[in-house]
């Protein structure tokens, strides 16, 4: 299959892009700073992207902001930057690839523990998380053409833990985590919220 990666350049969309290329998929990487670029915010950018690259099966999206911050501290610009970039993001990308993949594509969105399994400070976070997952359940339901539509929904990544200096047991490697995508990718689930820790 023909599949776009976005932010492919990130921890986990690194991953996914590997994981993909091992299993012959064929690969667009996509991202801000790549060849291919693709900026979630400026749906014109999406537009450009499918505009350009043909004949695509799938599309991954690993990208998209959102603040984490003691809820105390969250300001406007802290909770629309999550609903701008990591939520409304997507779900633009999910609008327009509908209308550019071939019959019986996928889409697989991002969205994240923080959803179900809040912490402290997750207060803009576990918002967009919540948002994501909701939208790929409904959206599920009246995707044209046999088109399939999931989220992933990952747990702490061990590589961003370390970054942070906090307890990378708390974590999952990202190569464990790109194997939900790839799950989401080859599979048949519609509307479905894939926790990559019940995968590996």
């Amino acid at each position: 299959m023909k599949v776009i990666v976005i932010g492919a350049t990130g921890t986990i969309g690194t991953e996914v892009a590997k994981a993909l290329i091992a299993k012959r998929h064929a690969v667009v990487a996509a991202s801000r700073h790549g060849e291919v670029k693709v900026d979630l915010e400026d749906a014109a950018s999406i537009r450009g992207l499918f505009d350009a690259v043909h004949d695509v099966d799938a599309v991954v999206c690993c990208a998209g902001d959102a603040a984490f911050k003691p809820f105390a501290e969250l300001v406007d610009a802290d909770y629309a930057l999550g609903l701008r970039s990591k939520l409304m993001g997507q779900v633009t990308l999910a609008r327009i690839a509908k209308d550019h993949l071939r019959d019986g594509g996928s889409i697989t969105l991002t969205a994240g523990i923080l959803a179900r399994e809040p912490m402290v400070g997750s207060a803009g976070v576990s918002l967009v998380n919540a948002g994501l997952e909701g939208f790929t359940r409904a959206a599920a339901l009246e995707l044209p053409r046999r088109l399939r539509i999931n989220v992933v929904s990952p747990p702490w990544v061990t590589e961003t833990l370390i970054k942070f200096g906090m307890d990378r047991t708390l974590g999952q490697p990202a190569a464990d985590v790109a194997k939900a995508y790839v799950a989401a990718v080859e599979g048949t689930q519609r509307g479905q919220v894939l926790d990559p820790r019940r995968l590996s």
